[in-house]
């Protein structure tokens, strides 16, 4: 059995028959941010990832390429490696099938489960679907389609050998249902269990004759046939214990803590390989974590209809940090997901460009003007000598110490999704105390030096804390936080081993403000317009048309030319006043699908607002964003909700994106 206080995480291994895409990123990100996180907390970690090499969709590709299937493989591999080492990648090992030593323990099981007995040869005739190189039943088949790829499949008739899987059913069912967290998430659970549960499960295919497929591992006890490539592939995660560690470690790391994998792979992990470990006498992983699919504006990713995501383009437009962000962010790990640059344009934007961006920007521009650049000193007891006053700032540092505390149920569900929308929601705390206390308006009262120097402290130590949470996911944005904040943080220490603590953040530190985290990304928009749903104003009545010309004929309709735009002069323009405001909350209006209800800060006073948004806009990636109002419109009552104000928006008949401002300003300024 493994040590207790390791951490085996894997990804599947990637088929070579093409370039990387989102699917591989997502996975590999995934597994990177749970390595990261487990390095953190001080546990022996071991990462892997690779590739599968063998099989017959990597013979034809390179038959097609026109050159053999090892340098096909060379040739491909180091397109994976270098968009691993582009989006931060931190895995351990890199295992490639076609490795010698991997071979030998491919072999040495295949002669194991041979001389058990459990592998036995026989004739088979049956649906044999080549891209999934798969074989299927007759009762799987309809229209001589593969049910899970829908391509076309021949039928085969052929000699093989068979590895006794069919045996192992009860025990696997047993298994599964005396482990909850063998399966996950359980809606996957429950899909294997009904599989093995209504059908009797057949005895595994493992051999193909080289008559048909010669790339491949060459079988140990004959050798006109390779194997499987699923046991081939299977295997690594055992073969690669053996001999890609200083010495072999199958004691230190195995059982694998968690083998993430996409949906389409699950049957093979939870099945084939679960019964291939019973067979072979080894423990069962404990967590097989089968996530969803992304399609993309839609529809289904493939290279037919020339959508397939390059992982490589995002990070070049994006950024790694923000795409890895992205991917975890957007949907619930397991769920399936949608892409779009658009909504990743504006998930940058609203999440990252106005939140920690613009939280760290500001933080160290007030420090580096109204503290000659360096972190404030204060006393240890600063925040609960006055408790009243600070009740915002103990607010923020206590809401970010029980997150610390949390952080652990989070990376065990891989509920990535509810952690990082924790994270911006403690970096809008930040934001709300620093607009509540005005450190502008303190910085011109030497009386309020103590107050100024307290929430640019607690901003600053906050950002910190923040810095240690965001590492796994985004470990770039991390270290540039902590690096313009003075520090020098080692991140490759376990810096979570112990109970954060509060205060580590020293006065007189040296800030080096640098460049923006995450620079806005710019979208074309159409004109701006108010947002609300207050009635339209009453369109005039068409003045009546034109008698139509003697000459003109009676079939030709005449359209009359469109009016004018009402024209104002500058002095009916001046008695709008046009002000930027922080979004400090936003909850969506009961039994509306448009309206959300906004707080918003004007510097000097708070408002709340009802906009027309919420078909756009998700309530919580409005907070902290710093948007345009009319601040003098008359207040109006929506859905019996008093609003005092509008915001601005582009858009015709729907809103496609808020006015707001790119620079740092502060709330309430004049927008003129």
């Amino acid at each position: 059995m493994s040590h207790p206080n390791s951490f085996y995480i894997t990804t599947p291994i990637y088929y070579v028959n093409d370039v990387p895409h989102i699917g591989h990123a997502y996975t590999t990100v995934a597994a990177d941010v749970l390595a990261r996180y487990w390095r953190l907390r001080g546990r022996d970690v071991f990462f892997l990832t690779g590739l599968d090499e063998h099989g017959q969709k990597v013979q034809q590709a390179a038959a097609k390429a026109g050159i053999d299937p090892q340098t096909h493989c060379d040739k491909l591999a180091p397109r994976f490696q270098e968009l691993w080492k582009r989006l931060s990648i931190s895995n351990d090992a890199f295992i490639r099938t076609t490795d010698a030593p991997h071979k030998s323990v491919v072999q040495r099981y295949l002669q194991e489960l041979f001389d058990k007995q459990l592998i036995y040869k026989a004739d088979y005739t049956g649906w044999y679907c080549t891209f999934d190189e798969r074989f299927w039943t007759e009762k799987d088949v309809e229209n001589s389609l593969c049910p899970d790829c829908k391509r076309p499949i021949e039928r085969i008739s052929e000699h093989n050998y068979f590895f006794k899987m069919g045996q192992y059913q009860d025990r696997l069912i047993e298994h599964i249902k005396r482990h909850p967290n063998f399966i996950r998430p359980e809606s996957r659970r429950n899909e294997v269990l009904g599989f093995l549960t209504t059908q009797k499960l057949g005895d595994l295919s493992i051999s193909r004759p080289k008559s048909r497929l010669s790339w491949g591992i060459e079988l140990p006890f004959d050798k006109d046939y390779v194997t499987y490539v699923w046991f081939d592939a299977l295997v690594n995660y055992v073969s690669a214990l053996d001999y890609l560690l200083p010495a072999p470690s199958q004691n230190r790391y195995w059982p694998a803590s968690i083998h993430l994998v996409g949906k389409d792979i699950l049957t093979t992990h939870a099945v084939y390989w679960s019964t291939m470990l019973m067979a072979l006498s080894l423990p069962l992983p404990e967590t097989i974590f089968a996530h969803g699919w992304w399609t993309v504006d839609g529809e289904k990713m493939s290279k037919s209809r020339g959508n397939v995501v390059d992982p490589n383009k995002m990070v070049d437009e994006f950024g790694a940090d923000a795409f890895r962000y992205f991917l975890l962010r957007e949907v619930p790990f397991g769920q399936d997901g949608d892409f779009s640059e658009h909504a990743m344009a504006r998930r940058v934007n609203s999440d990252l460009a106005n939140g920690i961006g613009n939280l760290l920007s500001r933080t160290l521009t007030m420090i580096d003007r109204n503290c000659e650049g360096t972190i404030p000193d204060v006393p240890q007891d600063y925040l609960e000598r006055e408790s009243q006053k600070y009740r915002l700032l103990i607010h923020a540092r206590e809401q970010l110490l029980i997150l610390g505390k949390s952080l652990n149920g989070f990376f065990e569900d891989l509920e990535f999704n509810s952690l990082l929308l924790q994270i911006t929601s403690r970096a809008t705390d930040v934001d709300i105390f620093i607009d509540e206390h005005e450190p502008w308006r303190l910085a011109k009262d030497p009386d309020k030096r103590e107050e100024l120097n307290a929430v640019l402290y607690t901003a600053a130590e906050c950002l910190r804390i923040l810095s240690l949470y965001i590492y796994p996911v985004m470990p770039n944005t991390a270290k540039n936080v902590a690096e313009q904040l003075g520090l020098d943080i080692n991140f490759s220490l376990p810096l979570l081993s112990q109970e954060i603590k509060w205060g580590d953040l020293q006065g007189g530190t040296k800030i080096r403000k640098g460049n923006s985290l995450f620079p806005r990304i710019e979208s074309k928009t159409q004109g701006a317009k108010p947002v609300s749903e207050s009635p339209a104003p009453p369109q005039p009545t068409p003045a009546a048309p034109a008698p139509v010309a003697a000459t003109a004929s009676a079939a030709t309709p005449v359209t009359p030319a469109p009016a004018a735009p009402t024209q104002i002069t500058i002095d009916e323009f001046m008695k709008i006043q046009l002000k930027t405001a922080k979004v400090l909350t936003a909850e969506r209006v009961p039994k509306s699908e448009k309206l959300l209800k906004l707080q918003v800060s004007l510097g000097s006073e708070q408002r709340q607002i009802v906009a027309g948004i919420g078909k756009k806009y998700e309530p919580e990636t409005l907070i902290g964003k710093t948007i345009i109002i009319v601040a003098n419109l008359k207040p109006a009552k929506l859905m019996g909700i008093e609003s005092q104000g509008m915001v601005l928006a582009a858009g015709d008949s729907e809103v496609r994106g808020l006015a707001t401002i790119l620079e740092e300003v502060d709330p309430g300024t004049k927008v003129k």
